[in-house]
């Protein structure tokens, strides 16, 4: 997507030498655009478990390079039991995000497959390289595919801006392009169907203030920045059409792991009748896990919660305390949505119901693996 109208991924090779994997340090968006060297795997695992990098793909595709510096990293004699060890390091830096194992296991099974260590290490560039492009393709036909739902209200309103409520940032800097809510927005953009996003500022992080708000900027969508609470307010009093958000794990039975504050909005939506879309690549459905409420939840460091940071009116970037000291927090990042608040998933095949039987027929190939279902 555009920075200053410049095209940008999140993650990529460094041009001069592949061998260092440059992203963008997110913590410092959007006061600051700021490209940071990945050298070492300690680095890859900093940068996930800090949140320099953030979002389902591009954790995904963050550990797929942090596995092929992993391949460089390893000792000739001890290969694969360095690798095994590196991949426990980069699997523990997030336990809710499922493209993380996803892209870990992905690259074990390419290089388990290599014959020499030299093929080992070709073979995990590649396969880093091209999770890293699926991604993006699979977010821009999700963008295809929610905008048809868009094109259809737009239709209904007589052309009027579509209202488009997100909660957190599920945009293309969460993955490694276009994103999964916000590629639907961007593709009904530029196809010329008006559309307004109201962009929840969710806390403790404030990806919606600092992240959405800064890429809607950027691409020129027009968009109201709102406080957490905002949105079922805005929802009686009609000013929502559709909401879309992203999603960090998702059961094959269609219930849904995002950020913690999702499910209220689900529930929001639900009572004032107004369609509820998950959207994700199929790299972050979880074929194993059948019950939503057995998805592993991240609990997060109390100091985010109290404390906050951002700029002054001399430009300096501050963190500053919120609350009395001593107090105690709770920092939970993610909370379960049901299936049966949710309208679809829009995923990169399409547009699908979240049940067992329509996600399974969407994704044959998965039957029979690990879903209870008999191929």
């Amino acid at each position: 997507m555009l920075i200053n109208n410049k095209h940008y991924r999140t993650i990529w090779p460094d041009p001069e030498n592949q061998e260092i994997i440059q992203i963008i340090d997110q913590r410092h968006l959007p006061h600051r655009f700021i490209i940071e060297d990945l050298a070492e795997v300690n680095d890859f695992a900093l940068a996930i478990s800090e949140m320099h990098v953030r979002g389902a793909g591009l954790i995904g595709a963050t550990a797929g390079f942090a596995m092929f510096r992993a391949s460089l990293a390893a000792s000739t004699k001890n290969f694969d039991s360095d690798i095994q060890k590196y991949a426990d390091q980069i699997r523990s830096t997030r336990p809710t995000a499922k493209n993380l194992s996803w892209a870990i296991d992905r690259q074990l099974t390419a290089m388990a497959g290599a014959e020499s260590i030299n093929d080992k290490i070709k073979t995990s560039f590649a396969t880093a390289c091209a999770i890293a492009d699926e991604d993006a393709s699979f977010c821009k036909k999700i963008g295809q595919h929610g905008l048809e739902l868009i094109k259809k209200i737009s239709e209904s309103k007589n052309g009027k801006p579509v209202n488009i409520l997100t909660h957190c940032n599920a945009g293309w800097l969460a993955f490694v392009d276009y994103g999964s809510a916000t590629a639907p927005v961007y593709a009904a953009h530029h196809a010329g169907v008006k559309v307004h996003v109201w962009v929840d500022e969710t806390r403790p992080w404030l990806q919606g203030a600092k992240l959405t708000t800064w890429e809607l900027k950027e691409e020129g969508v027009a968009h109201t920045l709102i406080s957490d609470n905002t949105g079922g307010h805005l929802m009686q009093h009609g000013k929502v059409d559709l909401v879309i958000v992203g999603t960090d794990r998702t059961t094959f039975t269609g219930d849904v792991a995002n950020k913690i504050g999702t499910y209220l909005k689900a529930l929001a939506a639900f009572d004032n009748k107004i369609p509820f879309y998950v959207a994700l690549p199929s790299s972050t459905f979880d074929w194993q896990i059948e019950d939503g409420l057995t998805i592993p939840i991240e609990q997060r460091s109390a100091e985010e919660v109290l404390k906050i940071s951002g700029i002054t009116d001399d430009n300096r970037l501050e963190t500053v305390q919120i609350s009395p000291d001593h107090t105690n927090a709770a920092n939970y990042g993610f909370d379960v949505t049901p299936a049966r608040l949710i309208s679809g998933l829009i995923t990169e095949r399409g547009v699908v119901a979240p049940n067992r039987d329509a996600i399974l027929d969407m994704f044959p190939e998965k039957k029979g693996v690990n879903s209870g279902q008999e191929t």
